[in-house]
């Protein structure tokens, strides 16, 4: 599974590491992924997210039904 954020589509960046010689080499750059659970009362369950810690302070500013919204809206299956 790759490291993406259901809510905010976060994705992994790819960029230059540069050593004390100043040589160039790839590397990757991850979110920070986490796998949280919440209560969906309108549906009387729990819905496990993959989030980033940003889309977490998003689900706590905006609530999970809006939330769970928007990541339907997106095509995505919760």
């Amino acid at each position: 599974m790759s490291a993406h954020c259901q809510l905010t589509g976060r994705a992994p960046t790819f960029g230059k590491q540069i050593s004390h010689s100043h040589r160039r080499s790839s590397r990757r750059f991850n979110p920070n992924i986490q796998r949280k659970r919440y209560w969906l009362p309108s549906e009387g369950r729990f819905v496990r997210l993959t989030l980033s810690t940003k889309g977490m302070k998003t689900v706590d500013t905006i609530g999970i039904e809006q939330a769970v919204a928007r990541i339907r809206a997106r095509g995505e299956k919760v």
